[in-house]
């Protein structure tokens, strides 16, 4: 893959134009001697890029240039570099009109900044970070284009030089709820088909329900959901389901008002979304890590709008890969995986290849386990084959070298069905 010439004093600004419908699309990412990492060069994908790893390696990192490439600021800290090399950020969009496709920016030591870029002039932006905090960029809003929320601004609001910038999802919820002559487009019943969507299992629906007062010391109604239990204000419900709550929230809200911009500004609304979210599964139950990510790709659906959405995801879950079995779709989609090779930290993309269940994806190369078990677990059976395929047990821990010593730390180990058991028993005999 060819890459413009780095060049120490010039730094191309250049000057978007936006040209089609996929205007926009992140397509190629080159970085060099940034953060962590030499060289990280991906092709992404126009709808879904799933990114995993150990822990440290890079993908909130890389998320983080993202947003500043889509943005021109960064959602946390500004990405140095670990080396003494000069940190480069080279990018190419689909849909640019210009001489030179690719971009390219190098931070600058001397003002220890990274330079100003021209941004996109419809591009909708969502990032949803692990620590539960959002940052959204809509570039048609004129006053603030960045909102940035923690829990208490996206629950209670969001105040920009004296002006209320977002009313914040407790009064927003209550007003769509009682918003008169509402249609399937009214922000309301989006809201509720996102919620739906998003909901663990097919029966188990999260819904609005009506909202009640919690406090004699707060005038203010807050919005209860119709759980298979019961209603439960929001000011109680589990984190991981704030957690869901809030994405929906933010979807539906950083459209309607995307869309409210447009029409004052007589603009036409945005074709395009992104949408980055860091770690999907946290603090989400296994049975919603396998619903999270279907719901995400449907959500566009769910609100009846003609927007184009890509997605880049980081994860660990297993589950929330082997969710994405059935939907993973090779000529929209990409898989990535951070490791570490030789010290250094390479990112590469991953051919696809169903796992079947989150077992077998916990032994894939993905993830690279040997067994999916406790790590005591996996050392007796290690132990075990040694002994069955006649190998010296010598270096072996003492409680260890000898069948009957297997045998116990088995017994106490491994459950009564587990599948080794049928092998060890007939290899060895024992009753």
């Amino acid at each position: 893959m060819a890459h413009p010439t780095t060049s120490s004093t010039q730094i191309a600004m250049p000057v978007v134009l936006l040209t089609n419908p996929d205007s926009g699309i992140l397509t190629n990412l080159l970085l060099k001697h940034a953060g962590s990492t030499v060289e990280i060069d991906i092709e992404l994908n126009n709808r879904l890029n799933l990114f995993t790893g150990d822990n440290g390696l890079g993908k909130t990192f890389l998320l983080d240039v993202i947003w500043w490439l889509f943005t021109g600021t960064w959602a946390t800290q500004p990405i140095l570099s670990l080396a003494d090399d000069t940190p480069e950020i080279q990018a190419k969009f689909a849909g640019i009109q210009r001489t030179d496709e690719w971009l390219r920016y190098q931070y600058d030591f001397n003002s220890q900044r990274w330079p100003q870029i021209t941004t996109f002039d419809s591009n909708l932006v969502i990032y949803m970070q692990s620590n539960d905090n959002f940052s959204v960029w809509d570039a048609t809003r004129q006053s603030g284009r960045i909102y940035q929320f923690d829990e208490d601004s996206l629950w209670h609001g969001l105040q920009q030089n004296d002006k209320t910038v977002c009313n914040g999802l407790i009064r927003d919820l209550n007003r769509w709820q009682y918003q008169p002559n509402q249609d399937d487009s009214s922000p309301f019943q989006q809201f509720s088909r996102v919620l739906k969507h998003l909901s663990p299992h097919p029966g188990e629906e999260i819904r609005i329900g009506q909202p009640t007062r919690i406090s004699l010391d707060e005038v203010l109604d807050y919005p209860t959901l119709d759980l298979v239990y019961g209603n439960v204000p929001i000011a109680h419900i589990s984190a991981g389901m704030k957690r869901i709550l809030n994405l929906a929230y933010l979807l539906v809200w950083s459209w309607y008002e995307h869309q409210q911009a447009a029409k004052l500004r007589r603009k036409e609304p945005t074709q395009q979304l992104i949408l980055l979210v860091d770690e999907l599964e946290t603090h989400l139950h296994p049975r919603w890590q396998r619903a999270i990510l279907p719901a995400i790709l449907r959500v566009m659906e769910a609100m009846q709008v003609n927007v184009s959405i890509q997605t880049m995801i980081t994860t660990h879950s297993p589950l929330v890969l082997a969710s994405a079995e059935p939907h993973f779709d090779v000529n929209q989609d990409k898989l990535f995986l951070f490791e570490l090779e030789d010290r250094n930290v390479t990112l590469n993309e991953m051919l696809w290849s169903k796992q079947g269940d989150a077992v077998n994806w916990l032994v894939s190369d993905i993830f690279g386990l040997p067994q999916a078990r406790s790590t005591e677990a996996e050392v007796a059976i290690n132990a075990a084959n040694q002994l069955m395929d006649g190998e010296d047990l010598a270096g072996l821990p003492e409680y260890l070298q000898t069948k009957e010593k297997i045998h116990q730390e088995l017994l106490r180990l491994l459950a009564g069905h587990d599948r080794f058991w049928p092998r060890w028993i007939m290899k060895t005999q024992i009753s």
